[in-house]
């Protein structure tokens, strides 16, 4: 062990509080056997109970164990209402094999009155002994984050600067408390989908209570649930037809259409759901002609205001309809409503959430993200021709596509509404069964972007079906005026220059450096070089005023000649030659706002990918630490999408937009200036959007030095303050994220339990 591993080793030894041994009895469908440490589960739902002394707040707990099967450990806390699923956390699953001791961290609370212990869910024998609790501080979760860090990091110069690039974020963020965060990030697993379930699923008393409520709803609109089906096996096609008969929500009918099926099973069934049901219609066609046609024959038989797509091997779940009918109650103007899904395996076990965010037009260009649960006013779809057919696989998409250039009356429910089959034939378990779709759905929004007069140009991704890429050409020969804000660091500015210069493709821009008291000969020499080199497309504006990011930039854009404005740091370097046009032909769109970068750290890992409101604080970097290539969350990295804000790090908007925003508010002199600027051009009804194309490395913060004064940290809390008293509720409800996605972890992860009301 080298000399500093051995002294990191040492720093981080040792914990705070005494280990508490427990004592493990046995009460329920358990056994010991030949020795204390030995035992036999003798049925389903093994259970011990848990004797000893209990620490308060986080806990340290550690066993030992073995088994000769996968073995699945979790602790049951009775708070004074015994012992339930909610009140419970995993403490993972003791591998197969040898003996080994096993530790971990969970938030152990208060006012405990039990504990249980229930070692995995089937019969069998192990070895469980040793189990013992230590409370941990906050100081030794801190030290035991960074023991874990180094472990999985290594001990390096790399691993030193991700370190300290992290503490700096958290500190940045959110104070010292940010430390404390960021050690909790590091310790505790994600959340998991498992535990979200338990959470939101619905008691027979929910039940009880919704049903009651509908009888209460002043406008009960009926959805006919539009169901093509083609030699469907069996038991998934019952399932998907029960899954509509136990909807809560009783006004609907099931639209079937049987795309003359070669198994006699199909007709079977859905004779025998007819003559059950009168509310279950059926038609038969005479000739098999694929999934568009077949629903447009189901869409024949719609007599309901709405309706509502599933597919024939798919399930609602049973407030899929009510959910619906809730919403139209509140917004009785609604065209277009779609929720949040997942999966469900062979065997019923529910998978791969996909938690979406509301309407985001560009998103949506680049993949089909609406999808299960679509339901859609059943007069626009009727006017806008139904299905097309040649579209088949991606039908829906190209529906989608068409009837939102009809209507913005688009909703979104943040909840999991629709269970999709991954069976080997279907889409959801295998991707390449279904090619076909991916072409469909690149014609669609080909078609989609001529019918709009766009000029964008889309190309599937390889390699990642059902993701998109689209471009848009810039239009006419634009000035982009590039403003850099610099104070020294020649060193920096000398390779974004040079990047800038050497490595963009398009020519017609100017750069504009403000300087902010450079003191530096090297500086000045540096600037001396460019205006001779570059007299007609470089310029220096003198800033000799205290450092105000929002005010420099603002003076700056002032004097910039360009139609198209980029704020852009000095200490970054451009790695796509096409970065200024893609950026640009999207900031030409009227509809657009703010257009951003995916901005990447020397290591090749993610810092800026769009900025989520809410996150770690009043806004962090969604994705951050995911590195180049990865397709992020649900392909998120891989396409053009709309986020509530961009980072001003590399920011371009027309000039006409920022002058009409007022810029950047100077009452921010460092922080959330451009998270306040995009709220801005949000609240004017325009969208901000992240360009994949467009790809620089950041150097970040380098320029200013990292510390934090006292001044510094009392800047920044007033700040923080400013976007809370300006912004309230959006801040922690960014519609382009999603209320069951965690805001303490930038990846993606679920909240346990969500952030909204069940």
């Amino acid at each position: 062990m080298s000399g500093s591993k051995r002294f990191l080793t040492k720093l981080f030894a040792g914990m705070t509080g005494s280990w508490q041994a427990q004592e493990l009895i046995p009460l329920a469908r358990i056994r010991s056997l030949k020795t204390p440490e030995e035992w036999e589960a003798a049925g389903k739902e093994p259970q011990f109970l848990v004797r000893g002394k209990w620490p308060e707040g986080w806990t340290e707990v550690s066993w030992s164990a073995a088994a000769d099967y996968p073995l699945r450990l979790r602790l049951y806390l009775d708070r004074g209402r015994g012992f339930n699923d909610l009140q419970s956390i995993d403490l993972g699953v003791v591998s197969s094999g040898e003996r080994k001791v096993y530790s971990t961290v969970i938030p152990l609370g208060v006012e405990l009155k039990g504990v249980r212990l229930d070692p995995g869910e089937t019969a069998g024998k192990f070895v469980l002994s040793g189990l013992r609790l230590r409370g941990i501080s906050r100081f030794g979760m801190i030290r035991r984050a960074l023991g874990l860090f180094f472990r999985e990091e290594g001990v390096s110069s790399r691993s030193l600067g991700l370190l300290a690039r992290e503490v700096r974020d958290s500190l940045e963020r959110q104070g010292a408390r940010g430390i404390w965060l960021w050690s909790k990030r590091r310790i505790c697993p994600p959340d998991s989908y498992e535990l979200w379930i338990k959470y939101t699923s619905l008691s027979e008393e929910d039940k009880a209570a919704i049903k009651s409520r509908i009888e209460s709803l002043n406008y009960k609109p009926t959805f006919s649930v539009v169901v093509p089906v083609y030699n469907v096996a069996e038991k998934w096609l019952r399932r998907c037809i029960e899954s509509v008969l136990a909807q809560l929500y009783p006004y609907w009918e099931l639209c079937i259409a049987d795309d003359k099926s070669t198994d006699p099973a199909v007709r079977r069934v859905l004779e025998e759901y007819r003559r059950k049901d009168s509310r279950i219609k059926v038609i038969y066609r005479e000739k098999n002609g694929h999934i568009s046609a077949a629903s447009n024959s189901a869409l024949e038989l719609a007599g309901g205001e709405f309706i509502a797509l599933l597919d024939n091997d798919d399930e609602l779940t049973p407030d899929a309809l009510y959910e619906n009918a809730l919403l139209l109650n509140k917004c009785p103007d609604a065209d277009m409503i779609y929720s949040d899904e997942d999966k469900i395996s062979e065997d019923g076990e529910r998978n791969s959430p996909f938690f979406k965010p509301d309407w985001s037009p560009d998103t949506f260009l680049s993949q089909m993200y609406t999808c299960h649960l679509g339901v859609y006013r059943t007069e626009l779809v009727r006017q806008i021709g139904g299905f097309r057919l040649g579209l088949e696989g991606s039908q829906d998409y190209d529906l989608v596509l068409r009837l939102t250039e009809k209507t913005g009356k688009i909703y979104h429910i943040p909840k999991v509404l629709y269970h999709w089959r991954t069976i080997p034939q279907s889409t959801a378990g295998n991707s390449e069964s279904k090619s076909y779709a991916y072409t469909a759905g690149e014609k669609g929004i080909q078609e989609a972007l001529d019918r709009r007069g766009e000029q964008g140009r889309v190309t599937a991704l390889s390699g990642f079906p059902g993701q998109y890429l689209v471009s848009y050409p810039v239009r006419g020969e634009p000035l982009i005026s590039i403003i850099i804000p610099t104070r020294d660091k020649p060193e920096l500015l000398a390779r974004c220059l040079n990047s800038v210069f050497d490595k963009t493709r398009y020519r017609r821009f100017e750069v504009v450096v403000a300087d902010n008291g450079s003191a530096e000969q090297k500086t000045k020499e540096l600037l001396a070089f460019w205006q001779e080199k570059e007299p007609e497309r470089f310029r220096v504006i003198p800033m000799d005023i205290p450092f105000n990011y929002a005010r420099i930039n603002n003076a700056a854009a002032a004097s910039a000649k360009g139609e198209l404005i980029l704020l852009l740091n000095n200490d970054m370097e451009v790695i796509s030659s096409g970065w200024l046009e893609e950026m640009a032909g999207q900031a030409q769109r009227p509809g657009i706002g703010a257009v951003g970068a995916v901005l990447y750290y020397p290591d090749d890992s993610i810092q800026h990918a769009g900025v989520t409101l809410g996150l770690c604080g009043v806004a962090g970097h969604g994705h951050k630490g995911f590195y180049r290539n990865q397709p992020g969350y649900f392909g998120r990295l891989l396409i053009a999408a709309n986020y509530a804000a961009v980072t001003g790090a590399c920011l371009m908007v027309r000039k006409e937009v920022y002058t009409a925003v007022g810029g950047l508010d100077e009452a921010l002199q460092v922080d959330f200036n451009d998270v306040d600027f995009c709220l801005k051009l949000i609240k004017k009804g325009l969208y901000n959007v992240v360009v994949p194309q467009a790809q620089l490395y950041h150097f970040e913060s380098q320029s200013r030095g990292q510390g934090h004064t006292g001044e510094e940290l009392e800047r920044l809390q007033r700040e923080v303050s400013l976007m809370r008293e300006r912004w309230g509720e959006m801040l922690t409800n960014d519609t382009f994220y999603n209320p069951n996605l965690s805001l303490e972890r930038e990846d993606f992860s679920v909240a346990v339990p969500p952030r909204q009301p069940a």
